[in-house]
């Protein structure tokens, strides 16, 4: 990547081999979000954040930035989509964790918040989009706030 500053130029820097999976993988994240997230180029990559309309504390190791929620990016081997509701709310995990086998035959490759693509032909484009569903804003919001106060 070429420092992009903009969704449209992190779009148009993406590999050739993998523009077209990291293309579905944004439509899929961006259609089914539910209302309140808005859209970003943040950390360098896209990024969905609960705006500072909606949360005006922003993100507590930068307040000066939204509160984050989910970002996806190109990187050396692998796409990668952060998901931070499934790193702080365990059922949200388990369900993606059990679910997973059912849309993809290849092997579940997760860290805490981030799940990697290595093989771009196999992501579950139908499970990612069900994931998106499962939190909506509020409900991230107090999330976030009674992480914080543990």
């Amino acid at each position: 990547m070429n420092n992009p500053n903009t969704i449209q130029d992190y779009l148009e820097q993406v590999a050739p081999e993998r523009q077209e999976a990291f293309h579905q993988l944004y439509e899929t994240i961006k259609n089914n979000l539910p209302e309140g997230f808005e859209e970003r180029f943040i950390y360098n990559n896209i990024g969905f954040v609960v705006p500072k309309s909606i949360f005006p504390a922003g993100y507590h190791c930068s307040p000066e930035l939204p509160l984050p929620f989910i970002n996806i990016a190109s990187q050396k081997s692998h796409i990668a989509l952060y998901h931070m509701g499934i790193y702080m709310q365990p059922a949200v995990y388990d369900w993606f964790v059990n679910e997973y086998p059912n849309h993809s035959k290849r092997k579940l490759d997760m860290g805490k918040s981030c799940i990697r693509f290595k093989k771009t032909d196999d992501i579950p484009f139908d499970l990612i989009a069900e994931l998106m569903q499962k939190i909506s804003v509020n409900d991230y919001i107090a999330l976030y706030q009674s992480t914080l106060k543990k």
